[in-house]
């Protein structure tokens, strides 16, 4: 393969979730699980079992299931601090009935369990809090409770959020032009789009993600993002940055959203440029030394250490999940405001159906994106950071529930797995609000663990 299209293709199977070419029917979970297969396995691994991130298809089913916990063996990475005031301990109160509550997948007729669905969907692992408590949690393949793992564009939730605050506080103005605050893209696409429209992704970019066409722009990001280095005679862009200047502009802003991961990485730029810090470093700062995490989380990042706004982030289940009950908390931990509770009302109410309509989404009618995070606008004011291969954290302000899935489908794509993971989500939310009304007693202690 030449060195342009292996840069290309390392970073955006890792990055940016592209649907990989496979048999129609791949291994089962089971049966592709990395101790199964022996991927890494030995010191050294035998050949056959190596994986590396120079390899072409490092990142493709099913190795995707052990690259899922490793990013940080393979890519250099910037970390996330996490707090000096230790661990926020998340009670645990199991929930025996959830394995059993059933459902039926869009477009199906029979019902499926909640315990089918893990396996389905090739779930890594899975936690549901109830009230700040741990009702369900489940590990499988290369996770356990204590192993980062990529959330792949959940992190684009995560930037989104960070812009959130700063809208809230006044420091960053929504209605500016991008140009105004990052002069170095008033010539791009970017220039004359405000920055809300930048965080709803409805920026009219002549900009193509779609990995088939190995013309589309997104191949040319990839590159420019890539830590690896280019091959010889290149002249393109080297970074994030240099990229964004590249980009230029189709349609009008503001008319359509369109899904366009630079958009994340343009999002960066203006928290970076507002800030004087990255989103690594505001990030740490503002929520995720606060949250009583277990342990750091880390940014991929590009060639010049610029983290990866769109994708690059990894960390554990339970942390995602105690991010997952601030945001249910309105933006606070135990009792403090760590952040404006108008910025989670924000992406609550965020975006626009019409907008959105216009992107087709098939398996999501009725919603809207905002501030980079999606809105089911449904009768639970449920909403989601979402990232490709089924990565999820899922809020259900109605059910005081946030369920948090890590895990590694071999189709990037979520239409793969949301037929059997947006009614699952809604059947347990269901239960527990039933569970709640009969007055459900705790059947453990908070100081227990759950078992794997």
């Amino acid at each position: 393969m030449k060195p342009i299209m292996s840069a290309c293709l390392t970073l955006s199977l890792t990055l940016g979730g592209v649907a990989m070419a496979q048999d129609t029917t791949p291994l089962s979970a089971q049966d592709s699980a990395p101790d199964v297969l022996g991927w890494m396995q030995g010191f050294p691994p035998a050949a056959d079992k190596t994986i590396r991130f120079t390899d072409p298809d490092f990142f493709t089913f099913p190795k995707l299931r052990w690259t899922v916990c490793h990013f940080r063996e393979m890519m250099p990475t910037v970390v996330v601090r996490n707090g000096t005031e230790g661990t926020r301990e998340l009670p645990v109160d199991l929930d025996a009935g959830l394995d059993a509550v059933e459902f039926v997948p869009l477009g199906g007729s029979e019902p499926m369990t909640w315990d089918a669905a893990f396996d389905v969907n090739y779930t890594d692992g899975i936690l549901v809090l109830h009230k700040g408590r741990i009702v369900y949690e489940r590990y499988n393949g290369c996770l356990d409770e204590n192993t980062l793992h990529g959330v792949m564009s959940v992190t684009k939730s995560l930037t989104g959020l960070l812009g959130e605050i700063l809208v809230a506080e006044g420091r960053l103005d929504e209605d500016a032009k991008v140009a105004t605050l990052i002069p170095e893209l008033k010539d791009s696409a970017f220039g004359d789009a405000t920055v809300r429209q930048v965080m709803d992704m409805t920026t009219a970019l002549d900009y193509s993600e779609d990995s088939t066409d190995p013309n589309a722009e997104f191949w040319a990001y990839a590159l420019a993002g890539s830590p690896l280095p280019k091959p010889d005679g290149y002249t393109g862009p080297r970074s994030y940055f240099e990229y964004l200047q590249t980009v230029k502009k189709k349609g009008a802003h503001g008319e359509a959203f369109g899904y366009r991961t630079i958009n994340a990485d343009a999002l960066s730029w203006l928290i970076a440029r507002t800030t004087g810090k990255s989103v690594a470093e505001l990030l740490s700062e503002r929520i995720w030394s606060r949250l009583g995490t277990e342990r750091e989380a880390f940014f991929t990042v590009d060639s010049i250490g610029t983290p990866f706004a769109g994708g690059g982030f990894n960390a554990t289940l339970r942390d995602m999940a105690r991010l997952g009950q601030m945001m249910l908390d309105e933006g606070q931990v135990s009792g403090e405001q760590i952040i404006p509770a108008a910025a989670v009302a924000s992406i609550r109410n965020g975006g626009k159906k019409e907008t959105f309509a216009k992107a087709d989404y098939t398996t999501l009618p009725g919603w809207s994106y905002g501030g980079l995070w999606w809105i089911s606008n449904d009768d639970h004011g449920a909403y989601a950071a979402r990232g490709v291969h089924g990565q999820t954290v899922w809020i259900n302000p109605a059910a005081n529930m946030v369920i948090v899935r890590l895990g590694s489908n071999p189709v990037a794509a979520n239409t793969a797995n949301d037929p059997t993971s947006l009614p699952a989500y809604r059947a347990v939310a269901d239960y527990l609000m039933a569970q709640e009304q009969v007055g459900r007693l705790p059947i453990t202690e908070a100081s227990s663990r759950p078992s794997q």
